[in-house]
């Protein structure tokens, strides 16, 4: 179902955004491969040693206008389509209200979706044109309810939620699919933890997420799926 088609990927450095490349790249998709820093190259070169020919890298601010729409353009003169983009990229911190700094507040924004705005709107004329396509943005169980020390990160998941569901109806006539991931707790280096810490072996892992986007992804074309949620069984929240 995924052989063959073009996949944008933020946020692929490491982490989740390193597994869904892995397991799309298996798939057979062909990827654009868009990190904040070198660290994004190392991917790709990995990936390519170990036979996966069609993947180009880009480091790139997803925030940044300017930077998104040159990766997506190089992206279509590469690979003549764009069939999936995935919104991964993220950062989160956690602290009371009163100790977030304003400057901690707009980064957190800026990446975590005016950095889904920007990916999306430069695709989207695209899939238009093809009459197809999946936005899929991985965005947290925390978009559905709230938690204490967590205004900022919370808000900017809720604002993804909202963004969503908007674009979902918007371009529907266009054979175009929107969806969200919302994962719990994730075994990852996210919030400047340790990824593979004692603690964290009863969390989901990356690859447990990118599978939920191959699922997503592989759907039939007339079927959309609106989101997943998925926690480990270990993790109690908030019925919301």
């Amino acid at each position: 179902m995924l052989k063959g088609q073009v996949a944008i990927i933020t946020g692929a450095s490491r982490g989740i955004g390193k597994a869904i490349a892995h397991k799309l790249a298996e798939k057979g998709a062909k990827l654009a491969l868009v990190g904040s820093s070198e660290e994004i190259h190392k991917t790709g070169e990995e990936l390519k040693k170990q036979g996966f020919v069609d993947v180009e890298t880009f480091q790139v601010d997803v925030a940044n206008e300017e930077q998104m729409n040159r990766m997506v353009s190089e992206t279509i003169q590469k690979f003549g389509r764009i069939d999936l983009l995935v919104n991964n990229a993220g950062i989160g911190f956690f602290k009371p209200v009163e100790e977030t700094t304003i400057d901690e507040w707009k980064r957190v924004f800026e990446v975590n979706v005016q950095g889904v705005f920007i990916g999306t709107k430069a695709v989207l004329p695209h899939m238009k044109k093809q009459k197809s396509g999946t936005i899929i943005t991985i965005s947290s169980d925390v978009g559905r309810y709230t938690i204490p020390n967590g205004a900022a990160y919370t808000a900017t998941k809720y604002a993804v939620q909202g963004f969503s569901g908007s674009l979902a109806q918007e371009v529907r006539e266009y054979g175009i699919r929107v969806g969200t991931i919302n994962p719990g707790m994730v075994d990852t280096y996210f919030a400047n933890s340790v990824q593979g810490a004692p603690e964290k072996q009863d969390w989901l892992k990356a690859e447990d997420i990118a599978d939920a986007v191959v699922y997503m992804a592989s759907a039939p074309k007339h079927m959309l799926i609106d989101e997943i949620v998925l926690h480990p069984l270990i993790q109690k929240y908030p019925i919301a």
